[in-house]
């Protein structure tokens, strides 16, 4: 059969009309909205020529209402499925294609998505879906909201058995928000991606609230405020390279150990430079993320919700070319205090390193939970227990530092030894105790300072001897509470030891359905 055959000049035209999408004028008004249209996205996210689409030539059901005309018979229908590879491993992918019908979400669509994402679960590989959808078609009725509950059905079984990472690249309302939201990682563009349950002009009539789209879902809204969105990029380009970026920290699946890149950078490298990182003063704050740059190989840190809870700081990086999960208060803001926001928001994190066996390292420089009403009526109760719960449960190898202060139920809940951490490393300025060497006093000599001619000079004396006594490593490693006091320069090396002892580590918890983490 020649190229000349009708049979294949036929097949040619219909690829061709299939990849046009809803046409030269949409496509346009696409470009023109600064967005990029579905196929521009999977070749700028996949290797060159690695894309294989499925489905091309599946369009919307025929009894659709309103839609039976042959000029509304779109090839592909609005969605663009299939398989590629990102750094030569293999992908599952969909993308809405927002110029045929606004990306409409159809019984046909919905059913492209679910047989990828079938795919996905059976092969073992991540599954990445570009989302730029206005929504439920409206003239498919309930089956469009059918195909919504299919999806969703999907993300949940795949949830813990494969990577699944969401990239929000334009409007995303009502039912669609919540497949998403069940995801790994969400991921959106500034400017030109919004998620919300109900768009500005619901709002706007029901509970008379005058608010953008930006100021409602966008972006930065998600990124700092809500924390539904895990990353946020300036552009599409940005946003895509970021996705493959984050997969290089990942398997293929939960059946897969974590991934090791083999690194140039010294294994036994040392940094004088953590000698001096802790100021003298123990309420003067410094930057967490520095240590872990000085620690990971290159100074590679990638950070996940950079924007919410800052008090705590999770992402990825790699030790001696292990992939690894970093947790670390951050004393640069609210002190590293524990809340509602960052007990959830390293909650999540660990359980999805957990799911893939993706070691922690915990970095611990934490005053205790914050007090108020305002968190307490919050739930930080509950929220402190998801983080608690999470760390207690998780399986794969757990290294904790204590640079500086851990202090309380703070430090319990901070992956301390009794909660099954695999080793307790402590620097020397680190302060374990039930509480700040201030409160202690203030608690245990209330009585004897009231009655003192001096109570400021006798309250420096006996903060000074709280913190001698009991603020510091030694006390809690004397009962084996802490493994080792080591040098901080030397923090990389005895990491890159410590994952090495441990990457044949076996853990199990009791034979059970499921636990009940309380959400």
């Amino acid at each position: 059969m020649s190229n000349s055959d009708p049979k294949i000049e036929q097949l040619n035209q219909m690829r061709l009309r299939s990849a046009a999408g809803g046409g030269t004028r949409r496509v346009e008004k696409q470009h023109q909205d600064g967005k990029l249209t579905a196929h521009e996205r999977l070749d700028l996210l996949l290797d060159p020529g690695s894309f294989r689409e499925i489905d091309c030539f599946v369009v919307h059901r025929e009894r659709n209402f309103g839609m039976d005309h042959p000029d509304r018979q779109y090839l592909g229908d609005s969605v663009v499925t299939g398989w590629g590879t990102i750094n030569g491993r293999l992908v599952y992918v969909y993308a809405q294609d927002f110029t045929v019908m606004g990306g409409s979400l159809s019984e046909a669509h919905a059913d492209k998505i679910c047989k990828v994402m079938d795919m996905a679960m059976k092969n073992g590989a991540p599954i990445i879906g570009l989302n730029d959808s206005g929504g439920a078609r409206i003239q498919e009725g309930v089956a469009s909201l059918a195909g919504y509950g299919s999806i969703f059905l999907r993300n949940t079984m795949a949830s813990g058995v494969v990577p699944q990472i969401s990239v929000i690249m334009g409007p995303c309302a009502g039912g669609a928000v919540y497949s998403p939201a069940l995801t790994d990682f969400v991921f959106m563009v500034k400017d030109t991606s919004y998620m919300f349950v109900t768009g500005p002009e619901v709002v706007r009539a029901v509970t008379h609230e005058d608010v953008t789209f930006e100021e409602l879902g966008g972006a930065m809204t998600h990124s700092a405020t809500s924390g539904v969105s895990h990353v946020v990029a300036n552009t599409e380009e940005d946003t895509l390279f970021l996705v493959r970026e984050i997969l290089s920290y990942m398997p293929q699946n939960n059946m897969e150990d974590s991934p090791f890149e083999p690194t140039k950078d010294d294994p036994l490298r040392t940094e004088d430079e953590l000698n001096n990182i802790i100021p003298d003063d123990p309420s003067k704050p410094y930057d967490v993320k520095v240590i872990v740059k000085l620690v990971a190989d290159e100074g590679r840190f990638f950070e996940v919700h950079e924007h919410f809870a800052q008090n705590i700081v999770v992402g990825f990086a790699r030790l001696g070319g292990h992939s690894v999960g970093i947790v670390a208060n951050q004393p640069a803001v609210l002190a590293g205090v524990l809340d509602v926001n960052a007990s959830e928001k390293a909650a999540r994190f660990i359980r999805f390193c957990d799911a893939f066996n993706i070691p922690i390292i915990t970095f611990v420089d934490v005053p205790g939970f914050m007090p108020g009403t305002q968190q307490e009526h919050g739930g930080i109760i509950r929220s402190g227990a998801k983080l608690v719960y999470a760390y207690c449960e998780a399986t794969v190898p757990k290294i904790t530092i204590m640079t500086r202060k851990a202090y309380g139920g703070a430090y319990i809940v901070m992956n301390s030894r009794n909660i099954r951490s695999d080793l307790s490393f402590a620097w020397p300025s680190a302060e374990i105790a039930v509480m700040g060497p201030d409160g202690a006093v203030n608690i245990i000599f209330r009585r004897e300072l009231a009655e003192a001619e001096d109570p400021d000079t006798r309250r420096t004396e006996l903060v000074q001897e709280y913190r001698d006594r009991f603020a510091n490593p030694y006390v809690a490693a004397q009962r084996g509470f802490i493994d080792d006091v080591i040098v901080p320069s030397e923090t990389r090396p005895r990491l890159i030891n410590a994952l090495e002892m441990l990457q044949n580590k076996r853990d199990a918890n009791p034979p059970k359905k499921h636990g009940n983490c309380p959400l």
